[in-house]
């Protein structure tokens, strides 16, 4: 599968006046988690729902938020399908959205369909609140869906009560509390909280299952957690370089990895470069880290335009090709007669990193050297936003099976992805450089799509 299922973002609040104002504004927060569709779900004694193709500030007009009345409600940015979703049951009206991805959805629908149960269109979703409307009531229904479905999730409900929240048992995913004096709220991530001038007061912990009214936050259940294992691609690209996550700044996170890029040069002998700079967005934290331990002169060759979306974030390759192209274009003054260090995230397929060097190389680059903050991904990812085939992945290509488990066979797919893109060099942090640039204990992050690991503890 080619396709990105499961990038997406999600915001609830409990408000003393009316919320959607507050909803709209989470949400634009958290647009880089998803740019395909999104919606809003709010209550006042019943549910108001509107859902659009396309990003939130451009779709919702006037009458829509007009329309969307009540002092609480939740809402839903993604790639893939229409969210929030409603139900009418015994449990009363509520409606759900949740990220994340199910690893066995074919077989929980299956299940379903055999006891009579009915899909909509077949989205991951419905198979929640189809558990949940089975269990009898929303706490026992999260409950069930921690025990029968197998994946990530982070999920929020809108019922009469309140906006239940919850995190998957081993906390792959984001997903924060914040407050003032009379609003209280949930996001994927902290940013949607400075917006609006709320304070972030924790992560919600792996299990636990939190209600939120205008009275606070009500941790109603805490499920077991057999470990931890928060994945670690968050703080290098997917999250906002100005969230938190479970305590450490994504900023700080991506400083750091790039300081540890640099000491490995330092380490074998030095680099001589005339300039540092990032592929941007998400290449900036890196890059600013790489100058501050290196020393080498922090320079822009790449002007952003600000209206594009994010490359990898696209729900198909081709979008992703087309949108890197659109998105950055080279400054010729920067870059002409230079030797440049270019940081990024990760590398993927290759296609976009082998374009951005050629594009320097054509404007007068003498050199490019590629460092790279994430380990070489290895395997498919099952649980987040990432590739789902190892064909798309450039470094199995090279090593068609195992790991790079020394620093030789790390030397050796260097040098083969650096002749493949036209780069003078190309290095990447090892996994444990990653984790020690961190500062998170390594049983406590999913490393699987570099290391093939699964965390999850079978029963």
């Amino acid at each position: 599968m080619s396709e990105i299922r499961d990038n997406c973002g999600v915001f609830g609040i409990s408000s003393s006046t009316e919320c959607v104002d507050d909803i709209y504004s989470g949400l634009d927060f958290l647009q880089h988690r998803g740019q395909e569709y999104c919606g809003i779900a709010t209550f006042d004694g019943k549910i108001h729902m509107v859902t659009h193709y396309g990003k939130v500030a451009i779709t919702f007009d006037d009458r829509e938020l007009a329309y969307l009345k009540g002092n609480m409600g939740i809402g839903h940015v993604s790639l893939w399908e229409r969210q929030p979703v409603t139900s009418q049951s015994r449990l009363g009206e509520i409606a759900i959205a949740f990220s994340g991805n199910i690893m066995n959805a074919d077989t929980l629908i299956r299940e379903l369909k055999n006891q009579g149960k009915a899909f909509y269109r077949g989205y991951s979703v419905e198979i929640l609140s189809q558990i949940i409307i089975e269990a009898g009531d929303i706490v026992s229904g999260i409950t069930a869906i921690a025990n029968k479905v197998k994946g990530a999730y982070c999920l929020i409900i809108l019922a009469r009560e309140g906006i239940y929240a919850a995190r998957d048992c081993y906390g792959f995913r984001p997903l924060v509390l914040g407050q003032d004096a009379g609003r209280y709220a949930v996001s994927s991530e902290s940013r949607a909280f400075q917006n609006l001038e709320m304070e972030v007061v924790r992560d919600v912990r792996p299990g636990e299952i939190v209600l939120i009214d205008q009275n606070g936050f009500h941790t109603v259940q805490q499920l077991k957690s057999p470990r931890r294992a928060h994945c670690a691609f968050e703080w290098a690209y997917t999250a906002s370089i100005d969230s938190v996550i479970d305590g450490l700044f994504v900023q700080e996170a991506r400083n750091n990895l790039g300081q540890s890029l640099a000491k490995r040069d330092i380490d074998e002998g030095g680099l001589s470069a005339d300039v540092v700079s990032p592929v941007p967005m998400s290449g900036i934290g890196h890059a600013l880290g790489y100058h501050r331990r290196s020393g080498i002169t922090y320079q822009e060759v790449f002007l952003y335009n600000r209206y594009a979306d994010r490359s990898y974030t696209q729900s198909t390759q081709a979008a992703r090709e087309k949108m890197a192209k659109r998105k950055l274009s080279v400054l010729p003054y920067a870059v002409e007669g230079k030797r440049i260090v270019l940081c990024d995230d990760s590398i993927v397929r290759g296609t976009q990193i082998l374009n951005k060097v050629k594009d320097l190389k054509k404007a007068g680059a003498r050199e490019v050297h590629v460092r790279i903050a994430c380990p070489p991904l290895m395997y498919p990812c099952d649980y987040g936003v990432s590739t789902r085939s190892y064909e798309e992945l450039a470094a199995r290509q090279f090593f068609r099976s195992g790991n790079i488990t020394t620093m030789k066979k790390l030397r050796e797919l260097e040098a083969w992805i650096a002749s493949k893109i036209g780069a003078d060099s190309v290095k990447y942090n090892s996994i444990g450089a990653f984790v020690k640039a961190l500062g998170i204990p390594k049983n406590a992050l999913c490393l699987k799509c570099w290391d093939g690991v699964s965390p999850l503890v079978e029963t």
